[in-house]
């Protein structure tokens, strides 16, 4: 699969941000590397961006957009290869007290499904469309070492796998899907992604597998939260952002699916009603109809924007809204 990656709502993120040059901005998902570049222009003298990824990939590549900036007057960088879910320790490390500006793009990168981890079977449509599925290892870690989706895969309980694909993937035929796992793993190991769509296959109705969307994509998605643990990351990694943010600085999340954009609705939510600053605009900032003829992965991408107000540094460990951890 040729590796492609198309930012969303680049114009939209970086009005929202007003970046000026001397502000110290975070990406905390710099993935395929184009709002991170994006945020380097904006910046000058002065100012200072740090880039975080748990892939080492998406490291290199924000390592290598720095390089390519040659400008006499361009900022500091600090690329980090962690878990945005760390934000608070790498400040902490890197000596930043506050920042002005945030953003967390919570899609995976078009080089992320190109690498061989297991993220996607690579089927279009369902398989009655004779979409094509693409074997893979079954990992979907975004870093090396680590649990692995084969690992869940083999060793939950039919209750836990039937638990996972309901809650991370809003499954309606999870539990159909988990015993059929069990059963297929009980003659032989699930280790690539082939075997794991044939078990979901065998787990639900004919009539699931002629739609549009192929019948394994919320297990799939299901498996990557879990592997990754990805709404505990976002949960603790927003409210480090959320307390880092300076007076009058700016969080903008990018959610792609409903699990995720309820829990940063409701984090930024309880940040308001807890009087540390207000959503611009109230309701989330969703993609051009250009934009999602463009690219078909943007048309379901939500932006919020949170600005805090000002505050005194003393009152913000005092807030309920950092209690999430």
């Amino acid at each position: 699969m040729e590796a492609k990656h198309d930012s969303v709502l680049m114009k939209e993120v970086l009005e929202a941000l007003e970046i000026q040059p001397s502000d110290t901005v975070v990406d905390a998902t710099i993935g395929g590397a184009g709002h991170f570049t994006s945020m380097l222009s904006a910046l000058g003298e002065g100012g200072v961006l740090v880039g975080i990824d748990a892939d080492p990939a998406a490291v290199e590549r924000g390592r290598e957009a720095y390089a390519l900036d040659r400008r006499p007057e361009r900022p500091v960088a600090h690329v980090v290869n962690d878990n945005f879910r760390n934000l608070e320790r790498v400040l902490e490390r890197l000596k930043i007290g506050q920042v002005d500006k945030v953003l967390f793009d919570l899609g995976w990168s078009g080089y992320q499904i190109a690498a061989p981890r297991g993220f996607s079977f690579s089927a279009k449509g369902g398989p009655a469309s004779g979409g094509q599925v693409i074997d893979e290892p079954l990992l979907m870690t975004y870093g090396e070492g680590g649990e692995t989706a084969a690992d869940i895969v083999n060793s939950s309980s039919e209750e836990d796998l039937a638990d996972i694909i309901f809650t991370y993937g809003e499954e309606s035929f999870a539990r159909g899907i988990a015993r059929a796992i069990v059963a297929a793993r009980a003659k032989e190991r699930i280790l690539t992604t082939q075997s794991l769509v044939a078990a979901i296959l065998a787990g639900t109705p004919r009539w699931y597998h002629e739609r549009k969307i192929h019948p394994a994509t919320k297990t799939f998605q299901a498996l990557r939260i879990a592997t990754n643990d990805e709404l505990g990351s976002l949960r603790v990694g927003i409210t480090a952002a959320l307390a880092a943010l300076s007076g009058g600085g700016r969080l903008a999340v990018i959610s792609f699916h409903s699990i995720e954009d309820r829990m940063v609705k409701n984090i930024l939510r309880d940040a308001v009603q807890a009087g540390r600053g207000t959503l611009i605009p109230k309701k989330p900032i969703v993609p051009t109809r250009a934009e999602i003829l463009a690219n078909r992965r943007a048309r379901s991408a939500k932006l919020r924007i949170f600005e805090r107000t000002s505050v005194p540094a003393e009152q913000l460990s005092s807030s309920p809204i950092f209690s999430y951890a």
